[in-house]
């Protein structure tokens, strides 16, 4: 049976997401940015919320997990870092499986963000919950991280399958790709802005994107063609330098 995906806008920027597993009935929502909004989404669909499956400990990621919890008894889940700031109720790293009825979601550490970052990946339904590790057309800062460790992350990002669809946690697609411009002339960055263009205008959302779309256009996963860097993560190390700096 497939995930039902239910996206909806929050706070200034952010995406929340409720994830219902069709066979069992079994909802989870990634992340906390609102937890009033979230309450919201999931009541006006008579749901409810079994787990909370956190990416990361920033405030706008894990910041509403006690009051979802109050509300529906939902089981917190997350990386260990989330539990220096907001309640957990279940930790998890690399390679541990989350189950939602019959949906199966494998932890993947994709660090560099914050260090202890990780994303849900669904194969079977062919879904990544990707946090802010990775953006239409860009990358999470590195708050924590280094280069070497984000680049690695994001590779492994790069290496699921092209069709896998990817839910990033906030609309920055336009302002990446304003960067992207700078650094890329490519035809396939050219054709892509003027969709994500017209797609604002409209007042649509830019996520999900895929991780094709990603390999093909987005400046930080093609970081090595576009650097003269030797090495890949100094190349990536140089675009975000870049992006970190940019004014546009």
């Amino acid at each position: 049976m497939p995930l039902t995906v239910h996206q909806f806008p929050c706070l200034s920027d952010n995406y929340g997401f409720l994830v219902r597993d069709e066979a069992s009935g079994k909802v989870a929502c990634i992340d906390t940015p609102d937890a009033d909004a979230i309450i919201a989404a999931a009541t006006s669909r008579g749901w409810g919320i079994d787990l909370v499956l956190n990416t990361h400990w920033h405030p706008d990621h894990a910041g509403g997990n006690a009051t979802v919890k109050a509300r529906f008894g939902s089981t917190l889940i997350g990386p260990e870092e989330v539990l220096g700031h907001f309640p957990l109720d279940r930790v998890v790293s690399d390679g541990d499986i989350v189950d939602l009825g019959e949906t199966r979601f494998a932890v993947m550490d994709t660090g560099g963000h914050t260090m202890g970052h990780i994303c849900y990946y669904d194969a079977a339904d062919g879904i990544v919950f990707v946090g802010d590790t990775l953006f239409p057309l860009g990358c999470g800062r590195l708050f924590e991280g280094t280069p070497q460790q984000m680049w690695a992350s994001l590779s492994r990002l790069a290496g699921l399958p092209g069709d896998t669809v990817a839910y990033s946690a906030h609309e920055y697609t336009l302002a990446n790709g304003r960067f992207a411009e700078t650094v890329d002339s490519s035809p396939e960055l050219a054709a892509r802005m003027a969709s994500v263009r017209a797609a604002r205008e409209r007042g649509e959302p830019t996520v999900p994107t895929t991780i094709a779309a990603e390999r093909e256009t987005n400046p930080f996963l093609r970081a090595p063609l576009l650097s003269d860097k030797p090495e890949p993560a100094a190349a990536f190390a140089e675009i975000r330098s870049l992006k970190d700096n940019f004014k546009g």
